[in-house]
């Protein structure tokens, strides 16, 4: 991969994560980028050490565990993922290692607190333990997307809910989705046996 088309692939990635009508799949990573406007950029250093140390897959994931990890996608800048990129790619990748186990240990810890429908019961104005948890920091996305794989709670809570955080969650969780690659059967088995 050369310097540009990591450019461009930061591009189409951080559409994806911050414009609701862009789907990164849907137009194959696409971004309108020029080189001209690349060559320009102060940054551009960062894209070409990018692009000789790490593979195109490693660089998709570099990106998408910095668009993921930080609190709004919409306000990271490429200051931000030069500072600190690396120690978050580490820690992610570290996630995504230990995928099964973490997924485990959230939910025998927060599912056997109360009954598994009061887990994920929601109504209007009111956000359920599933989600009070995770934006205590106490269950991770990826918990929140693995769930939704299995039980597909959050197209319910789209039509319960109506407000900004919800709204950013829900938006968070689908964008995230399609990045996480799992065996619903195995996490499905997980879960029955961490509730029974």
């Amino acid at each position: 991969m050369n310097p540009f088309d990591c450019y461009k692939l930061f591009l189409s990635l951080k559409n994806h994560f911050t414009k609701s009508n862009y789907d990164y799949f849907k137009y194959c990573g696409k971004s309108n980028a020029s080189l001209v406007a690349f060559n320009k950029r102060k940054d551009k250093y960062f894209f070409e050490r990018l692009s000789r140390k790490k593979t195109e897959d490693e660089i998709k994931n570099y990106f998408v565990a910095n668009f993921v990890e930080c609190d709004d996608p919409q306000t990271i800048w490429i200051g931000e993922i030069i500072k600190s990129g690396d120690k978050v790619y580490e820690n992610w990748s570290r996630k995504m290692q230990s995928l099964r186990y973490m997924f485990k240990v959230e939910v025998e810890v927060f599912i056997q607190k109360e009954t598994f429908n009061e887990f994920f019961f929601c109504k209007k104005g009111k956000h359920s333990p599933l989600i009070q948890k995770h934006l205590q920091k106490a269950l991770s996305l990826e918990t929140l997307v693995i769930l939704d794989y299995i039980l597909g709670y959050a197209n319910n809570y789209d039509k319960i809910l109506d407000d900004p955080i919800w709204e950013f969650l829900s938006g968070r969780i689908s964008k995230y989705k399609p990045f996480i690659h799992i065996d619903t059967d195995t996490y499905t088995k997980i879960l029955k046996e961490s509730i029974s």
